[in-house]
């Protein structure tokens, strides 16, 4: 039936049970991923983007000489683009001129090429250790040095406990020498940034207990004629009476250091620090967030702009009310003038020759790269065209797709509400009866310390197109909201986040929007924890499935890898609490089906959370299945498993609460007391 169908003409059939175009296949082939952008010194846009087809691999491409003409891949087909520090990767690569550097992920060395020529081969610049276990990340040229200054993590003398550092890496090829340390000393190091003489670099640090956004110092090192930093002071994060996160430190053109922190307010804001006072100013207050939590490397969340003035102007993005807004600052005027660009999800801004970069994406366009033009005044936008799109081809199915709604509802604290993105089921071919209400799928966001952006993302539309409603919770501990939202989690993880999911299960019910027989809960890694506590804490779901999901809390803490291993003590507390919110510990709580997928090189979650918590299930009985993935870790990246997980998810709730049967042919696995 034509995708112009009226109302009388669609076909009525039961919620769930709708044919959509929108297969798991479309789904996994629209899976691939940006791994950051850069610049070429032609102005080229450059890349790394992941190919679900070819295992998940990271290319590097770069922008086509002509218009209408293909992007071109830079490295030889041997070779990806990834990095393993802090296990999350990110800032693999970075380009000046005509040169780049790229970490390779299958010996995590630094290589160098030249991105010009078609012949040009990588050659590595840092030793070989035999093995993957020196890692690098979120590096920059240093041209007084002939150099690359970067975030070295060294696995050599323990994997569980990693030396990090910032060292210089020669950019001589015929001479590879042990990279020269230049900072050390502390748990975590991030964004060493140059100026643009050589003679200062800016830093940020933190260290055990804390995650860099509980509380981060931003040091500035003078640079001496050898190359070491002889004298360094604290810009930021150094009172103890001031909690504070710095981030993302930038050198102005004039010399200015710029960065984002969120003091007294509680919201990330942009500040610029005054030198010959050691004096933070801020630049622009607004209770908005201008960049997001290091979960990884290498982002840009703002960058310097040309004006036809003396001064630089700044392109930034910020996040308010559950969207994101584009603007140019101008530091001499404290305005901020917001532009007007066809996305509300912002994530990285670099500019380019006369133009801007910017990676995001909205309700009806998928992840993309932009390129904006601006007026000469810098305050207007005068042109926006897509350069990179991870589903160039996903038009075609406008017409399906299901555009979120953001909602606010009350939470079980008085005084106190949450949000979620709300997508109503959608199919131009399909109606269901007035009485029925349709099942629902509340998706908990992993992190936990992330956030839901209500993008159009097309693992969601498969649901809403067979006629799922669909729900992105994001729960107290969110980000996007500020520092008190985000510390909402502190002590109650397992607690907050499951209040805040069933609370909005319950106001969809009540709204009259979904069926509440049909509840059901799925969520990765510490959305797969939220899935598992909600599945034995409370009786409102009555099916889960969990993706690389915690089910216990203390073997998680004294397992998982070393950026991550305090953390949970900030979200837990006590030795009592990491028992009592366990899954593992109250199977008999369960009561309902369940469903676990895990990759068994998962280096976060180690892959026996998944088997333990399987086995416990399939002895009290409850219907259970397990699929494991080899070769996947942390997320999967591989084309078969992204559908095969997508798959099963919707047949094995079709099967045991549904009531209805799925359009699809979709071959169930076997389901452990139930087939």
């Amino acid at each position: 039936m034509a995708s112009s169908a009226s109302a009388e003409e669609k076909i009525e059939a039961p919620y769930g049970s709708w044919k959509s175009p929108i297969t798991a296949e479309v789904v996994s082939g629209a899976e691939k991923r940006l791994g950051g952008i850069a610049v070429d010194g032609r102005g080229r846009l450059v890349w790394a983007e992941s190919r679900p087809t070819e295992a998940g691999r990271v290319v590097l491409v770069k922008e086509p000489e002509k218009a209408g003409e293909e992007p071109v891949d830079i490295i030889p087909k041997e070779f990806a683009v990834r990095t393993l520090a802090q296990e999350y990767g990110g800032g693999a690569f970075a380009v000046s001129g005509n040169m780049v550097v790229f970490s390779n992920y299958k010996d995590q060395r630094l290589y160098n090429q030249f991105i010009v020529s078609e012949d040009s081969f990588p050659s590595p610049i840092t030793p070989d250790f035999g093995g993957p276990v020196v890692r690098y990340a979120d590096g920059v040229f240093d041209s007084r040095f002939n150099r690359y200054v970067t975030v070295r993590e060294d696995h050599r003398q323990s994997s569980l406990n990693p030396t990090t550092a910032i060292v210089s890496v020669g950019l001589n090829t015929e001479d590879i020498q042990e990279p020269k340390v230049l900072v050390s000393g502390n748990d975590f190091y991030a964004f060493p940034r140059m100026d643009q003489n050589g003679k200062r670099m800016a830093w940020i640090e933190w260290g055990h207990p804390n995650m860099h956004w509980d509380k981060a110092e931003l040091w500035v090192g003078y640079i001496s004629e050898d190359g070491d930093i002889y004298n360094r002071i604290c810009v930021a994060g150094g009172d103890p009476a001031l909690i504070e996160s710095p981030t993302e430190p930038k050198w102005s053109s004039n010399g200015e250091l710029f960065f984002i922190t969120d003091r007294k307010t509680g919201f990330w804001n942009i500040h610029k620090w005054k030198e010959h006072k050691n004096e933070v100013l801020t630049v622009y207050s607004l209770d908005a967030e201008f960049t997001r939590p290091l979960w990884v490397f290498g982002f840009s969340s703002y960058d310097f702009v040309q004006s036809n003035g003396n001064n630089d102007l700044i392109a930034c993005s910020y996040r308010k009310n559950g969207r994101s807004y584009l603007g140019i600052l101008d530091d001499v005027q404290s305005s901020l003038s917001v532009l007007d660009v066809p996305m509300t999800d912002i994530k990285n801004i670099i500019s380019g020759h006369s133009c801007l970069y910017i990676e995001g994406a909205s309700a009806l366009h998928p992840l993309s790269v932009a390129k904006v033009t601006l007026d000469d005044s810098k305050s207007r936008t005068v042109d926006f065209c897509i350069t990179w799109s991870a589903s160039p081809n996903i038009t075609k199915y406008n017409s399906y797709f299901s555009l979120p709604v953001l909602i606010e509802f009350p939470t079980e604290v008085a005084g106190e509400n949450a949000y979620a993105y709300f997508y109503p089921p959608s199919n131009p071919c399909y109606q269901a009866c007035e009485e029925e209400k349709p099942p629902l799928l509340l998706q908990s966001h992993g992190g936990p310390t992330d956030e839901s952006r209500g993008i159009l993302d097309l693992n969601i539309q498969y649901w809403t197109s067979r006629g799922w409603a669909f729900v992105d919770v994001n729960y107290g501990g969110s980000t996007g909201y500020g520092r008190a939202y985000r510390e909402r989690l502190l002590d109650r993880w397992g607690i907050v986040d499951v209040n805040d999911c069933c609370s909005c299960a319950k106001f969809l019910v009540d709204s009259r929007m979904v069926d509440g027989e049909r509840l059901c809960i799925t969520g990765e890694s510490a959305g797969g924890y939220t899935t598992l506590a909600a599945l034995a804490f409370r009786k409102v779901f009555k099916a889960g499935a969990s993706l690389y999901g915690i089910a216990d809390l203390k073997a998680l803490k004294m397992e998982t890898h070393k950026f991550e291993s305090h953390y949970i003590d900030n979200l837990v507390g006590s030795e009592k609490a990491f028992f009592e919110r366990s899954p593992i510990n109250f199977v008999d709580n369960f009561s309902c089906p369940v469903i676990l997928f895990q990759g068994l090189d998962d280096k976060v979650v180690q892959p026996d959370q998944a088997s333990k918590i399987y086995l416990a299930l399939k002895k009290k009985g409850l219907p259970v299945a397990l699929v494991e993935y080899e070769g996947e870790q942390h997320g999967f990246v591989k084309a078969e498993n992204v559908i095969f997980t997508l798959e099963q998810q919707m047949v094995f709730f079709a099967r045991l609460m549904g009531n209805f049967k799925v359009a699809d042919e979709i071959y169930p696995i076997n389901i452990d007391n139930f087939d």
